[in-house]
């Protein structure tokens, strides 16, 4: 599995605090069977003051860290980015991130307590080259008051991740209902961790990749927890649009409508 959203690098946000919270992480990571992590902490907001260079540094430094310590782990550095009025211009001068720093893939996070219209930040994202990724949806208050915005904006060509602990439970019968509802409509890209730490929010994605194959099959899970994350990484494509679900007989296949 690959996940596109963890709060690992230390002491930059509110995710882990030190190295051995980072380390403690990454292992608890590899054991779940995730093999490679962008690392995104968050940027602009409350964190205007991470810069692009740091959070590379930091990402070099634990790959380095990593591989004295003999842990299977790949991180490659990403950020989650608050949506401000001058985040593409940051993205332009390559001091806000890009998912795996490609240049590709933005990370958005709205406001946890509203939801902002994102019609015109998806057409001058399309300008830049760029594609939005909206983070945890369904954990948003405003969407949850108005789940009906969703599909319009994957119609649009919006990506969209939604965290495994919704999907398992971690967050409460409410959003996990709804997190499973978004899955099984098609609605959904990608599942990850955004985790914070080693003891709470932790990096972990088998139990939600289970969940998803049991709701719409195994072709599913492997698409939301490996083939889009790892496009992603790689910089690539990933096919916009609702998936659609459907059954063979005993086996799932999907196939995807594209937005337009």
């Amino acid at each position: 599995m690959i996940d596109i959203h963890c709060h690992l690098l230390p002491a930059i946000d509110d995710g882990a605090t030190s190295w051995d919270d980072s380390l403690a992480m990454a292992e608890m990571a590899v054991r779940d069977g995730i093999k490679t992590i962008i690392t995104t902490p968050h940027q602009l907001g409350n964190f205007s003051g991470n810069r692009g260079d740091t959070i590379r540094a930091l990402s070099s430094e634990f790959q380095d860290r990593l591989d004295q310590h003999e842990i299977p782990l790949t991180v490659l550095p990403g950020a989650d980015v608050r949506i401000e009025p001058e985040m593409i211009a940051g993205i332009r001068a390559g001091d806000v991130l890009t998912l795996a720093d490609r240049r590709r893939h933005v990370l958005l996070e709205l406001p946890h307590e509203v939801y902002l219209p994102l019609d015109r930040l998806l057409d001058d994202l399309h300008a830049a080259r760029l594609v939005g990724i909206l983070s945890h949806p369904e954990r948003n208050r405003g969407i949850l008051t108005r789940p009906d915005v969703l599909g319009p904006l994957v119609d649009a060509g919006c990506l969209m991740q939604v965290t495994a602990g919704s999907v398992a439970g971690t967050f409460g019968p409410q959003i996990q209902q709804f997190a499973q509802r978004l899955v099984s409509d098609g609605l959904v890209h990608f599942l990850a961790t955004d985790a914070h730490s080693p003891r709470s929010r932790r990096p972990l994605m088998r139990r939600a990749l289970e969940q998803v194959a049991g709701l719409v099959g195994r072709e599913a899970a492997y698409e939301l927890c490996c083939r889009n994350p790892g496009l992603v990484a790689a910089g690539r494509d990933v096919p916009p649009g609702r998936a659609r679900w459907a059954r063979r007989g005993l086996r799932r296949w999907f196939c995807w409508s594209k937005a337009g």
